[in-house]
């Protein structure tokens, strides 16, 4: 099962109760309480480009990369649509190789604990490391294992829109406190639904 391909089409219907316009604020305001002018600004795992365009809409020189073609794809008609002449590109989060160096990395909405462990996650402070300006800031968040055990754990969510019916179900690895999603997409095809799911 690939991840993000589906989903990609359905990720922001399916995430409309996250506030980007607040959180592009809220990283503009760290950024000055940082005493940091964000310059030149990578966001790294961008997903549907929302993120991106709203910083982008407050004067921030941004371009995005996400490892998934489907969700470059979103991001790149949303942001044309909205006349926004944004660039994104497709690779992978601990193989990044960019054409210069930049100012600011931004990764949000815990994208590094999709990696698979901890090598993978050093490589992908590595590579950000290499093409970071000297005083250049890397802001990043992440779930925690408190969230991990107690939120999401053996959880399973329904999500019931208007384009489709989603059931999201995950299983917790007690020894190593990894979450394995299974998300389970079912599309309106006429009268009949046809399944899809991803990992």
């Amino acid at each position: 099962m690939r991840s993000y391909s589906v989903f990609a089409q359905y990720y922001d219907e399916l995430t409309s109760n996250v506030a980007y316009a607040r959180q592009a604020d809220y990283l503009l305001d760290l950024l000055q309480r940082l005493g940091h002018s964000p310059g030149l600004t990578l966001d790294l795992a961008c997903g549907t480009g929302s993120l991106t365009l709203e910083l982008h809409r407050r004067g921030v020189d941004i371009y995005g990369i996400d490892g998934s073609v489907e969700m470059r794809s979103e991001a790149r008609t949303k942001c044309a649509e909205a006349g926004a002449d944004i660039l994104f590109l497709c690779q992978n989060m601990q193989s990044i190789d960019l054409y210069g160096t930049v100012d600011t990395v931004l990764c949000t909405l815990d994208s590094l604990n999709h990696l698979k462990n901890g090598e993978e996650l050093q490589r992908v402070f590595e590579r950000v490391s290499f093409f970071m300006n000297p005083g250049g800031y890397f802001l990043f968040d992440m779930n925690t294992l408190y969230k991990h055990r107690e939120v999401l754990g053996n959880q399973t969510f329904v999500y019931d829109t208007e384009e489709v019916f989603c059931v999201w179900q995950n299983a917790l690895d007690e020894k190593t406190d990894k979450v394995r999603i299974t998300l389970d997409f079912f599309e309106r095809d006429g009268k009949v639904y046809r399944r899809s799911s991803e990992h």
